[in-house]
């Protein structure tokens, strides 16, 4: 029975030094630090016109590649889908 209050107060101990144990040394708990907006300086006209450039070079490329047809790695492996039955009336 001792063993098992023992044992108890010692996991107690323990959980209470999780806390502080978060906490930096000083008086205030500590906190990081959390930027929303971008710190950094914004980019220049000409920085600006190259990331354009780039994008309209980028976006012609993407129209000259020829739309391929849909290729199926697994059309030898499954088995076609029946015909699709008539409705006799």
């Amino acid at each position: 029975m001792l063993r098992k209050a023992i044992g108890a107060t010692f996991i107690l101990l323990l959980m209470t030094q999780v806390i502080p144990a978060q906490e930096n040394s000083g008086s205030a708990p500590f906190r990081p630090s959390l930027h929303l907006k971008n710190d950094g300086p914004s980019r220049t006209k000409e920085q600006k016109e190259y990331d354009k450039a780039i994008d309209s070079e980028y976006q012609s490329k993407l129209k000259e590649i020829p739309n391929a047809a849909k290729r199926d790695p697994w059309a030898n492996i499954r088995p076609t889908p029946p015909a699709a039955a008539k409705n006799k009336q």
